[in-house]
């Protein structure tokens, strides 16, 4: 990774010569150019010393130093392989075995990083931290990547090198340009760092057009463009001014990264001026977010930190009109290891990219949640590994979203890419939900044509259509391609055939379903059968049973049975089909005179409707009718036939029902009355 590597190395003011030292040791030569964190002009050195040393423990200290080198310069490969020979030749570290657990796990070779770090557990100290970070980095690696997000993430190919490439911000209000960070030929600063061995980085820009197509990258102008290494730009809201890291370096000295700022005028930019808040020229401080005119996070190592390079902010004090004195974020953000890229998203999260909290491998993208009122508050809760696939086993780094949208860019040195870093575009793609079933008579079971099926949203939103000929329906897309069913959205969905009937002419009562998308994470199909009351066919329509005790028109209730459980079925009716109006009738055994069961019927249909009229059911929808013995289910006769008095009791039960029949269709609800609850 570029500028973890490289523009945000730690820098150092020592004057790095090969003949600095009178007297030649080659080996103390290399450790002081070590010290200075020149790294690619300590493995020459290094590499010159271990040629040159005697002593056989010092050359095994040498070719660990040698896979520290390779390490530092973020080239695993090779600082395996000298890690491995300081092994063999028996050199003694106690954080080598983290080191190479760390490698391993950054190539995504995690069961082996885990064996390496099992090895530092037995130590004790800061090797052992390490390696119970590194057991668990793992452990949860491997999990994301069992269960990945939803996102997809795409190399932008029309974007990247061979070089580095990384650390990308939107240039424009329409989100339609970019500048980034590269280390492609053409740099202003031509130099190549002791460092790393690299070229320097520019900032460079890309527009994409309609049919997202990127431009061939240019260089920025000349006035930002330097002859050090510049990146890690950000645009404030406005788009009119830029700020971006500027590491200053020469022949003999190598100064610490600072923070510029920059004015738009029109097509060119003014003079950068460095962005002044008190910290010497040595101390790392870049990749700055301005949140505003007066109010900048940044990253540094700067003395007062809590490890390697730390989030920290400061306030432009208007009445002093200098920039106060820098605050760290603190514990809960900062770590031992590195946090850098922040990145403030519109809804107030903080996004930055750590080695110090539990990752994946290298450098990963994590998310903090606002805990102030306003992000100017700078507080934020514990970080949120982000996972696969935004994350993976090597640096992912410097991510950004588009406005209003679940998608944006982000940086990485992963497999598969096309030089050091990358530049990757990721999306959440919607998740897709499709409603159907059908509809159908529910004693007949025909399937009925023609119905009515609505389906409302909580967001608002209606949809509405008919099934077909075989009674389906199905709710999965408009012809413009919006969805009918949207994520973390409750649905009800309303079926009615009386205006217009059914296919087969006949009116039939509605009914509801709910259905909901909130807390899925999947695609989901949901089926959602129907069948319907008819309620024009000059029948009576069942109900679920209604007791009374003996000779009496109170309703059941007890341990065993409610018959108001019972009633709340036709309140369902009643609400779900406003417009009709009832007959609901009661009827009675034969047991008994005609008359004593012709009043205890009319009594408990009345008391059915009491009770639905204290449901604030209107009593103009409903005509309460007892029917007394008239109209037996079970004869008499056929009672007497049954063999056993169960049996016998069971027909009597059939014939001592409460029943409902749809009288029209014309009721119009009435408005509620101002003040009503």
């Amino acid at each position: 990774m570029r500028y973890l590597k490289g523009a945000l190395g730690t820098l150092c003011f020592l004057i790095i010569t090969t003949c600095a030292i009178a007297q030649k040791d080659y080996t103390e030569e290399a450790d002081l150019i070590y010290k200075a964190q020149t790294f690619h002009a300590a493995l020459d050195a290094y590499k010159k010393a271990y040629a040159k040393e005697k002593k056989q423990s010092e050359k095994a200290r040498i070719l660990y130093q040698i896979g520290e080198c390779y390490r530092l310069m973020q080239n695993g490969s090779q600082a395996e392989v000298w890690y491995g020979k300081a092994e063999a030749a028996e050199h003694s570290d106690p954080m080598m075995a983290v080191r190479i657990g760390d490698i391993l796990r950054k190539q995504g070779r995690y069961e082996e990083a885990i064996a390496k770090y099992r090895i530092a557990l037995n130590e004790s100290g800061e090797a052992k931290m390490w390696a119970e970070k590194g057991v668990q980095a793992c452990e949860k690696a491997v999990s994301w990547q069992k269960n990945p997000s939803r996102y997809v993430v795409r190399n932008e190919v029309q974007l990247n090198t061979k070089f580095y490439d990384f650390s990308p911000f939107f240039a424009d209000k329409k989100l339609t340009s970019l500048i980034f960070t590269s280390s492609r030929p053409g740099a202003a600063g031509n130099a190549i760092d002791d460092i790393y061995g690299e070229s320097f980085s520019d900032l460079y820009k890309t527009e994409r057009d309609n049919k997202g197509k990127w431009s061939t990258s240019v260089p920025m102008p000349e006035i930002i463009n330097s002859d050090a290494n510049e990146g890690a730009a950000y645009l404030d809201k406005k788009f009119s001014n830029i700020y971006f890291t500027r590491c200053g370096y020469n022949t003999k000295k190598a100064f610490g990264c600072q923070i510029y700022t920059a004015r738009s005028q029109g097509q060119n930019w003014a003079d950068p001026e460095l962005l002044d808040f008190g910290i010497d020229d040595t101390t790392v401080a870049g990749h700055p977010v301005a949140l505003d005119d007066d109010l900048v996070l940044y990253v540094s190592d700067q003395m007062g930190g809590l490890g390697g390079k730390d989030l920290w902010y400061i306030r432009y004090e208007k009445k002093t009109k200098m920039w106060g004195p820098p605050v760290n974020l603190g514990s809960t953000i900062n770590t031992l290891g590195d946090e850098m890229f922040p990145y403030i998203h519109e809804n107030g999260s903080l996004y930055f990219a750590s080695n110090g909290h539990v990752g994946m491998g290298g450098l990963d993208v994590f998310k903090s949640e606002m805990k102030g009122e306003e992000v100017e508050d700078m507080k934020w809760g514990a970080p949120q590994n982000l996972g696969a696939p935004l994350n993976s086993s090597g640096n992912d780094f410097g991510i950004i979203f588009e406005k209003g949208e679940d998608r944006g860019f982000i940086s990485s040195d992963r497999v598969g890419g096309k030089g050091g870093d990358d530049i990757y575009s990721f999306m959440k793609p919607p998740l897709i939900f499709k409603l159907e079933g059908t509809v159908t008579d529910v004693d007949t079971k025909e399937p009925l044509g023609n119905v009515t099926v609505k389906l409302l949203g909580t967001d608002g939103a209606v949809g509405e259509i008919l099934t077909d000929g075989t009674g389906h329906y199905e709710f999965e897309m408009r012809e413009n391609e919006e969805r009918y069913i949207l994520e973390n959205t409750s649905y009800t969905v309303e079926v009615s055939a009386i205006e217009p009937p059914a296919s087969n002419g006949h009116k039939y009562l509605g009914a509801n379903g709910q259905e909901t998308t909130v807390g899925l994470t999947e695609s989901t199909a949901f089926i959602k059968d129907f069948q319907l009351l008819c309620a024009d066919c000059d029948k009576e329509i069942k109900m679920p049973l209604v007791l009374y005790d003996l000779g009496k028109w109170d309703l059941q209730v007890n341990d065993k049975v409610n018959s108001k459980d019972s009633l709340e079925y036709l309140f369902n009716i009643l609400t779900e089909n406003q417009t009709i109006i009832i007959e609901l009738a009661a009827h009675t055994d034969t047991r008994g005179t005609d008359k004593a069961n012709q009043v205890l019927s009319q009594k408990r249909a009345e008391t059915c409707v009491n009770y639905l009229i204290e449901r604030e059911i209107d009593p103009e929808r409903m005509v309460p009718v007892g029917y007394g013995e008239s109209r037996p289910i079970v004869t008499d006769a056929q009672v007497a036939a049954l063999p056993s008095n169960e049996e016998r009791e069971a027909a009597h039960q059939k014939n001592r029902r409460t029943v409902f029949q749809v009288l029209s269709f014309d009721y119009v609800p009435k408005e509620p009355q101002e003040g009503a609850n």
